[in-house]
């Protein structure tokens, strides 16, 4: 089992940058894939962007491509999101999740959720 916290949202005007973080207790970190998702006020939760266990293999939402990246650092535990060239649309709670071996990309492929910081876009 792995508890996850996440950091690092906040307000930040269009074109700017955040960094989010996600901390995980255990000693399993490195065994497990790691993905950010986000939710926006009346929609469905979606998908950001995943990585491996080891950090070789990474995804992304198309529409993410080139703005986000994830890395992930198994000597701290902790996953990363760096969000460059924030959009208001990008407003969201963004949520790091879990899982020893997501089939996909959909929310009920990972088992274990943080409970999520807040990004605001501001125009």
């Amino acid at each position: 089992q792995v508890q996850l916290v996440e950091s690092g949202g906040g307000l930040v005007q269009a074109g700017g940058s955040l960094r989010l973080s996600c901390a995980a207790s255990g000693r399993t970190f490195s065994s497990y894939c790691m993905g950010w998702f986000r939710q926006a006020p009346g929609k469905e939760r979606e998908f950001v962007a995943s990585i491996s266990w080891s950090g070789g293999s990474t995804y992304y939402a198309d529409s993410l491509k080139g703005r986000f990246t994830i890395s992930r650092d198994n000597a701290k535990n902790t996953v990363y999101l760096q969000m460059n060239s924030l959009k208001p649309e990008d407003t969201a709670v963004y949520y790091c999740a879990a899982d020893h071996d997501p089939e996909g990309w959909a929310p009920y492929d990972y088992d274990y959720w943080g409970q999520g910081t807040q990004v605001t876009v501001s125009s």
